[in-house]
């Protein structure tokens, strides 16, 4: 008989990092087993459909998760950051909604490559813990929550980011570009932009500039920002902004570049992954840590005096990362055949 997979996670929000997690999730279980019947709950469950040529159901029509949850064999949660409160309580509730009504027809629970908390409403987190105990497999991707689970007797097994087994394009020829990947953030400021802005100038005059938004809810505004303040220094830059595009596309286009600087996390990843130069803007810890990680130069959102300084030395560096580390980075997909 066929086995039915279910997927929740933030999925169908145009988010890039989320939906290449879901694009390799979704790849490797066809590997496992190309009769898997796979739904996955969607904001937008026509285009996830169309995408991953999998059933799509939408995330918020609850009869119809419900139904869905019902008929599965098995809940897959995640990945990335489901289970905090520190973006939104409600989608902290809902998504434990999603695991408890799966528990509660007896279905098994996988927690795939999450990061946990931080979860700050007592209640939640201690309903959070308790369902974590009744999951069949967890695997997070970070050693904070790993210690987090232990410490509250949780088991879990620590893999990593399932980006890294991202498939990259080869022999790609380098075009002569700059990629700029900005979110929305309190830190960026106006001043910061102009000061940013000042500094691509100075350092990347004669380069095509492409300004990459990765999610537009996000990421639009302050990119228009950026190009309008960049245009105002220098009108006959050749400057364009990415939008609406899709997954493929973007890692194809960060596979050619010459050089990134980034702030989200998957962008920054998948610019490692590619073996392009990458200065990371860290506004976030996985971001700072991803950079420590590879002994990388970053800039710190909250300090913008130095950015022409920062750009300057990042222009004039090779890359060098460690192709090795890289390889076993890569998420073991094995560890759920057990549990599929």
């Amino acid at each position: 008989m066929t086995k039915k997979i279910c997927i929740s996670g933030y999925y169908g929000f145009d988010n890039f990092g989320d939906e290449t997690i879901l694009k390799i999730l979704v790849e490797n279980l066809k590997l496992i087993n190309p009769e898997f019947e796979i739904t996955v709950f969607s904001s937008s469950p026509e285009k996830t459909a169309e995408n991953y040529k999998v059933k799509s159901v939408y995330t918020f029509k609850i009869p119809a998760v419900i139904k869905e949850l019902y008929k599965t064999d098995i809940l897959i949660s995640g990945g990335g950051s489901l289970l905090q409160d520190v973006t939104s309580i409600k989608s902290l509730i809902y998504y434990l909604g999603v695991i408890s009504t799966a528990k509660i027809f007896g279905k098994k629970i996988i927690i795939f490559s999450q990061g946990i908390g931080p979860i700050n409403n007592k209640i939640l987190k201690k309903i959070t813990f308790f369902l974590l105990k009744r999951a069949n497999l967890i695997t997070v991707r970070d050693e904070e929550s790993y210690k987090l689970l232990k410490e509250n007797k949780i088991n879990a097994v620590k893999t990593s980011d399932p980006v890294w087994n991202l498939q990259i394009p080869q022999n790609i020829s380098k075009a002569n570009t700059l990629g700029i990947q900005l979110r929305d953030s309190k830190d960026i400021t106006e001043n910061f932009i102009s000061t940013f802005a000042d500094a691509i100038i100075k350092n990347y005059e004669n380069k095509d500039i492409y300004l990459y938004s990765l999610q537009n809810k996000l990421d639009l505004n302050i990119l228009n920002q950026l190009k309008n303040k960049i245009i105002q220094i220098k009108p006959d830059i050749n400057i364009k902004i990415i939008e609406n595009t899709s997954n493929d596309k973007i890692i194809n286009d960060i596979a050619q570049m010459e050089e990134l600087i980034a702030m989200r996390y998957h962008a920054c990843l998948t610019a490692i992954k590619s073996n392009i130069k990458l200065l990371p803007i860290n506004y976030d810890i996985k971001v700072k840590n991803l950079s420590e990680e590879f002994n990388l130069k970053s800039i710190d959102v909250k300090k913008s005096s130095n950015l022409n300084e920062i750009i300057k030395e990042f222009k004039d560096k090779k890359i060098n990362y460690n192709q090795e580390k890289i390889k076993n980075l890569s998420f073991d997909f094995k560890l759920m055949k057990e549990y599929l």
